[in-house]
């Protein structure tokens, strides 16, 4: 099969402000043809950018060139399956594990005891022929399932979960940080991100242990050192699918410290980062306003925005 290479001018704005030309620009394909869409994300993983909002593709021909790269590279970005490619604009994702009767969320707390009050049967005597109801019961540690960590948590002075305000923990534009290859979290992973106002998420890909013993051991964490940067960005939340945003082998829990001292949530044991684009969604994490605690379970959803890309 012949090289190919795509010719193309394009115009690309920034979610930031400002904006990016081009004319004639090449890029090597591995096919004949390409989609504009395929051919935004091509060039904007090939120049690296970030905060990109849209992407218009204008003069686009298919020429025969020899690849410039080495043959294993054309196209890669066009073909590679990217986070969260696969949700339509407007698409609601969830991001919280259900809490089911014994489950293990953390090694050495109990799990939630879910029965029943009322049952369905016992219902029918006293409602109506033909209605019926069921009235659940749980009880449980505070700490289960996927939760948010509010500053009364850590310091007795600080705000409990029901006094957490609804705007801080809902319609967040949102960031995943891609840290699958570490387990001390350093703040390098966060160079030449906005973080001012974001949900700061940390996709570790330990949620595939949620459940297993492995769960507990080696779990991913942020250092003391991200911690303060994420303060000093002006994260309005900060999220993990791991077992804890601290080391669970320092009694310290410096993440926590920092971060709540800071009067930010902390949202632990989410699920289903790799489901999301590294931006380009808002986040929603309200727990019931319960009174007089600290961390509470709560439901996560991420909806995607429109696609970045304008054809």
């Amino acid at each position: 099969m012949a090289d190919h290479r795509v010719v193309f001018d394009f115009e690309i704005d920034f979610a930031n402000g400002g904006g990016l030309q081009g004319q004639a620009f090449r890029l090597d394909v591995d096919a004949d043809e390409i989609s504009d869409q395929a051919l935004a994300d091509l060039l904007v993983d090939d120049l690296r950018l970030l905060m990109v909002s849209a992407v218009r593709i204008t003069a686009k021909r298919i020429v025969e060139e020899p690849h410039k790269r080495p043959p294993e590279s054309a196209g890669k970005a066009a073909t590679a399956k990217r986070p969260g490619t696969a949700q339509a604009s407007g698409a609601f994702v969830e991001l919280s594990h259900p809490i089911r009767d014994g489950m293990v969320t953390y090694p050495g707390i109990p799990g939630p005891v879910l029965g029943t009050h009322l049952s369905r049967e016992d219902s029918r005597v006293r409602y109506a022929p033909g209605t019926e109801f069921l009235i659940g019961t749980i009880s449980m540690v505070a700490n289960t399932g996927t939760y948010v960590d509010a500053p009364s948590l850590r310091f007795a002075e600080g705000a409990e979960v029901a006094h957490l305000e609804a705007s801080a923990l809902m319609d967040l534009p949102g960031l995943v940080v891609r840290t699958a290859d570490r387990q001390a979290i350093e703040p390098d992973v966060l160079s030449g991100l906005q973080l001012r106002g974001r949900a700061v998420l940390f996709h570790t890909g330990w949620d595939r242990h949620f459940g297993t013993p492995a769960y507990g051991t080696g779990a991913p964490f942020l250092t003391e050192t991200t911690a303060q940067r994420l303060v000093e960005g002006g994260a309005a939340l900060v999220g993990i699918d791991s077992l804890n945003i601290d080391s669970t082998d320092d009694p310290g829990r410096p993440a926590h410290t920092v971060l709540l001292a800071a009067g930010i949530p902390i949202v632990e044991h989410m699920t289903g980062l790799a489901q999301l684009p590294d931006e380009g969604f808002d986040l929603t994490a309200l727990p019931a306003p319960v009174e007089g605690i600290g961390s509470f379970p709560v439901r996560v959803v991420a909806r995607i925005r429109e696609s970045r890309f304008a054809g």
